[in-house]
Order: structure tokens, then sequence, then C-alpha cells
């Protein structure tokens, strides 16, 4: 995954969304009824799939593939509180999300990912630091 970009909905602008830092809001929990939160931060990001990398094979803005996508949000420690699925529908490079945290500093975390590349690269035999893994995460 790679070209990370802010991207801001027209929804953001609504009563319910409130900005507290540049491109993060405190906004409605889509999972009040799961956590029992009535608000979480939210930031939404652009990026574009490489579907030459591994784990990217195949993927689209209507089809992110779970490696690396999965593993934004276990580094992150943030989940998907939208898909913008008429925007990715419609796009054939670009694929939109909006990610949530309870914690403001995980969001914060994650838009360093902005300008960057996230993507997985298979591990090689002998490679220690990664023994018990079939992949490792590369950020640059």
């Amino acid at each position: 995954m790679k070209n990370f970009q802010n991207y801001t909905p027209d929804k953001y602008s609504a009563p319910d969304f409130q900005e507290v830092e540049p491109g993060i809001y405190l906004a409605p929990n889509p999972y009040k009824d799961i956590d029992g939160r009535e608000k979480s931060y939210v930031t939404s990001l652009s990026f574009e799939m490489e579907p030459d990398c591994y784990g990217e094979e195949g993927g689209c803005p209507q089809d992110i593939t779970h490696i690396p996508f999965e593993d934004i949000l276990d580094t992150f420690f943030v989940h998907v509180t939208d898909f913008y699925d008429a925007l990715n529908q419609d796009s054939e490079r670009i694929c939109y999300q909006e990610f949530g945290s309870s914690k403001i500093d995980d969001i914060r975390r994650l838009r360093t990912l902005i300008g960057k590349r996230f993507y997985a690269v298979p591990c090689q035999e002998g490679d220690e630091e990664y023994e018990d893994e079939e992949y490792k995460i590369v950020i640059e």
C-alpha cells in the first residue's frame, strides 16, 4: 500500500463531528452498542494498493486485501469505522477508509503513514528476527 493521504469527507462538517486536531475528529462511535463508548477518535485516509506486492495480489478499492491491511489495524491499534463503499466502488485506483480508536494517540500514530508505504515482505529462511512469521511489515 502506498501514497497514504489525508481524506476529508463531507460528513466531517456535520455538527456531531468535532475536529480536535488537523485530520482527527471526535465522532459518534458506530460500535457504542459493543464497547459502550459514545464517542471515538476518527481519521480518514486514502491510499493505493500495490498488486505486485506480497499479499496485495488482486487487491483493488472494491477488494482490499487482508495482507497488509489487517496489519495496519494491528500495528496502530485502530479499527475501521467507515468503508466508504460508494467511493471505493467508483474508484479504479484509490482506496478510502475511515479508522477509529478510543485513544487519540493511536490515530496520531496511524497518521504517520501519510506520504509513506506500508507493505509486506515474505520472510526468508534463516531470518531469525521473524522466525515464526510468514511475512514482515515494512514502512518506508
